[in-house]
């Protein structure tokens, strides 16, 4: 992981950069691949009052960015809040990888496949009674339509022998196709 330390109208001192690289390398230990981790601390001044913002920005490699900003007027208190947020992003989002199917081939590995061959034995044959799947003709296939409140719309076969649907309309009339 690349780290960084950045100090913004900030005289950065040893024990702090310490501090905050110790807290960068503790996030590892979620085992996510964290490309690189930003500590940026500003001091800044509003209404006579001086503060400071320290902001984590957190590069994950199949997520965007984890961005953290915390302001406090201490800048170990600050340090202390953001890394324990970042902690708790890193926490919620490896629980939701580990918690989650398996949804691309990526993250099954190059030997997965799309499609598994089924092997059997036997080829069964399942028979179909005739009866039930006989063509219609015109006259049929209005009786039928005029019969059911369900169905909209049949298919039949024409003296032709096209294939052609009939529908009902909603003024109580027969379409054709």
């Amino acid at each position: 992981m690349n780290k960084q330390i950045v100090g913004r109208h900030f005289d950065l001192t040893e024990p702090i950069k310490n501090y905050l690289e110790g807290a960068l390398d503790g996030l590892e230990k979620y085992n996510l691949d964290i490309i690189s981790g930003t500590a940026i601390i500003s001091g800044d001044e509003k209404n006579g009052k001086k503060g400071y913002s320290v902001e984590f920005i957190i590069n994950l490699k199949d997520k965007n960015t984890i961005v953290i900003t915390q302001r406090d007027k201490d800048v170990y208190a600050a340090s202390d809040i953001a890394i324990e947020r970042a902690k708790k992003s890193l926490r919620r989002y490896a629980d939701k990888i580990k918690g989650h199917r398996v949804t691309s081939f990526k993250d099954l590995g190059e030997e997965a496949e799309a499609v598994s061959v089924l092997e059997t034995e036997e080829t069964e044959i399942v028979p179909m009674h005739l009866e039930l799947h006989k063509p219609v003709d015109f006259d049929e296939a209005v009786e039928m339509l005029k019969a059911e409140t369900k169905r909209q719309f049949i298919v039949f076969n024409d003296n032709d022998g096209l294939m052609r649907v009939m529908y009902k309309r909603a003024d109580g009339k027969f379409g054709l196709y």
